[in-house]
């Protein structure tokens, strides 16, 4: 992965602990930033290919965070502050260290569940939103189905046992992946240590989901969605998703009349954002959404 792609950015979060994003296209084009965030585990390097196509081939700037407790980011001692309320707080004081007032915003997962918050304390940051396999209302067996591989998630020693650790847990749910894709969600999944591969993230990220009773229905986000009706936003679903299902997609669509909607077959919880022709679509989306804007 060539370091000049990118560069390292970090900050303090507003209770002070130390924070990390990747910087990509340093130049300001003119054109709106681009807001990566990412799924409850994961971290910036999910969107590196991406990134490259939108800094790269569409000449905008793009921030990739890095939660607390993830990637490059400091491990909160608190469990308590991984939610999406602080995060969202995070994303914010990152981007105000940056002198970014507004950006289109690309949410995967938890990703999008902090756009939904960022809707309701800071909409005016919100040009444009790409949600990634998340809506409003989370299944609870897609809530259940993370929380049960994540409980019981093997401890690989090697970049091979961990490929086909992943493969054998979310292979079912994304037959559309080639070799080169489960190779960079491993790569972007673990780090190497001197105790030997490790997932990047800080294990007590699991015990936050401890506590969910999935007999029972979660609190639904129709309000903030709702908030987000003047936003151009682009809905992304894996056809095999177990988190957003097609019945949401299309409430959201009622709801959102403007809303663009884009299924990817083959694909699961949550659809690899740099495979086929998602780099693409996404990229003329936020080209559409910035010139209506205008």
């Amino acid at each position: 992965m060539p370091g000049e792609a990118f560069s390292d950015f970090f900050y303090d979060a507003p209770d002070g602990l130390r924070l990390h994003a990747r910087i990509y296209g340093e130049v300001n084009s003119g054109r709106w930033p681009v807001v990566c965030l990412p799924g409850l585990t994961r971290n910036a390097r999910d969107f590196h290919e991406l990134a490259l196509h939108l800094s790269r081939r569409a000449g905008r700037k793009v921030v990739a965070f890095d939660y607390r407790g993830r990637g490059q980011s400091a491990y909160d001692p608190d469990i308590g502050h991984y939610n999406v309320g602080i995060e969202a707080g995070d994303i914010l004081a990152g981007l105000a260290a940056l002198g970014i007032e507004e950006a289109g915003f690309i949410g995967t997962s938890r990703g999008g569940l902090i756009i939904h918050v960022l809707g309701a304390i800071a909409p005016a940051v919100l040009k444009a939103v790409v949600l990634n396999d998340i809506g409003p209302v989370i299944e609870t067996q897609g809530l259940a189905h993370i929380r049960s591989y994540l409980d019981g998630a093997p401890k690989p020693k090697t970049f091979a046992e961990a490929l086909n650790a992943q493969r054998e847990v979310h292979g079912g749910d994304f037959p559309a992946l080639a070799e080169a894709d489960w190779e960079r969600m491993v790569s972007a999944l673990f780090r190497e240590t001197d105790a030997g591969l490790m997932p990047d993230f800080d294990p007590r990220l699991v015990d936050t989901l401890a506590g969910l009773d999935f007999s029972k229905p979660l609190p639904d986000l129709w309000p903030q969605f709702e908030a987000l009706a003047a936003v151009p936003l682009l809905a992304i679903r894996g056809a095999n998703s177990k988190l957003l299902s097609s019945a949401t997609l299309e409430e959201m669509r009622e709801r959102h009349p403007g809303m663009e909607a884009i299924t990817v077959e083959g694909q699961g919880h949550a659809p690899f954002l740099e495979t086929g022709t998602l780099p693409i679509a996404i990229a003329a989306f936020l080209d559409r959404a910035e010139i209506q804007k205008k």
